[in-house]
């Protein structure tokens, strides 16, 4: 049986939850692993566990106003190019003939915003997550590591950022705090819905580019 990550207690009052520390094409640390007493079967892979583990992650009520949609979207960017508009709190995948498909995110908070442009360089199902140094000072009482899961704060998915191969520590992930989508909270990541980031998980192959402004 494989214990499933993050203590449910936990899971809802991490207001911060960010992004792992990792280094581009890095191997996880050795830290220990939290874990709760909630068990699954190891076999779960693939579009079964996602199925399962979906059905366990937190859920919140979208407004169909800024749900994900195909838009107009002209931009001088290359189809296949992500773009987060940070003021608006949304993410567009441009797609061919000036479309895009529009995605709402939540962004950093004030003084934790990253701007620029940098390349997927890996991609990760249900990823641990490694609290960078700096959120474990603000917040000792946070483990070090925490398993994939589907109470996890990386949520199903993580695109993982760098430029020049240089680990940005920045990612576009999945969250375990649905209800926050369209406000600025996150220590510095884009945040997506779950199902919002398996579909852009599927669109989006390594190597492409992401523009954030």
């Amino acid at each position: 049986m494989r214990a499933l990550p993050l203590l449910a207690v936990l899971a809802g009052a991490l207001p911060l939850a960010a992004c792992n520390t990792q280094t581009a094409n890095v191997a996880p640390p050795t830290a220990p692993v939290v874990q709760t007493s909630l068990a699954a079967p190891a076999a779960l892979t693939g579009e079964a566990r996602d199925k399962e583990w979906m059905k366990l992650a937190p859920s919140a009520v979208i407004d169909p106003k800024i749900a994900r949609a195909t838009v107009e979207y002209p931009t001088k960017e290359a189809p296949g190019t992500v773009i987060v508009v940070t003021k608006e709190r949304r993410l567009y995948f441009v797609l061919p003939d000036g479309k895009a498909v529009r995605y709402p995110v939540a962004v950093g908070h004030a003084g934790m915003a990253w701007a620029g442009t940098a390349e997927v360089d890996r991609k990760g199902e249900w990823p641990d997550w490694n609290p960078p140094p700096e959120m474990l000072a603000r917040r000792p009482d946070l483990p070090k590591r925490l398993e994939g899961g589907p109470t996890s704060p990386i949520g199903a998915r993580a695109l993982y950022l760098a430029e020049g191969k240089k680990d940005t520590l920045f990612r576009i992930h999945g969250t375990n705090e649905p209800e926050k989508i369209g406000q600025a909270v996150s220590s510095g990541c884009i945040r997506m819905l779950n199902a919002d980031v398996v579909d852009l998980y599927e669109r989006v192959p390594i190597g492409s580019k992401v523009v954030v402004r």
